[in-house]
């Protein structure tokens, strides 16, 4: 099982505002601390914001923000939210041509699979993977 990056950026951003709760941050700011694309962070904010998970405030002193507590944020609800299958082989997919997927046994033990990850990942919530932002240099700006 592997996540997509965008996937993995929607967890960055949301841990980021989770750490900074009492103010709204900027995709810029996010983008910084983690090293990563501001288009791509810019995408992942409107895709978080669409599904309910971040708000944003436009303007001069605008911003993310959660949508809701962290502790109402599922990490499962969000891996649904961002990943486009769950078609981790050929026989998952719409476009499965493989010969043996009648006979095969795999599909069975890899659906399996996924739901325990599924259900792993649905025990936690975003306020699980907040810890205090300084542990990682990241500085809150002066207010």
């Amino acid at each position: 099982m592997r996540l997509t990056q965008f996937t993995d950026y929607a967890l960055r951003l949301l841990i980021f505002s989770a750490m900074h709760s009492d103010r709204l941050v900027t995709i810029e700011e996010a983008a910084a601390a983690y090293g990563i694309s501001r288009s791509h962070l810019m995408k992942v904010a409107n895709h978080l914001t669409r599904d309910g998970f971040l708000k944003s405030v436009r303007g001069r002193t605008g911003g993310l923000g959660l949508a809701r507590p962290a502790k109402a944020i599922g990490l499962g609800a969000v891996v649904r939210s961002t990943e486009p299958d769950f078609a981790i082989v050929e026989c998952f997919g719409a476009e499965d041509s493989c010969r043996i997927t009648p006979s095969c046994r795999l599909r069975g033990i890899l659906a399996d699979a996924m739901q325990a990850f599924l259900a792993e990942i649905d025990r936690h919530n975003l306020a699980d993977l907040v810890v205090d932002p300084a542990l990682f240099g990241i500085e809150r700006p002066a207010a």
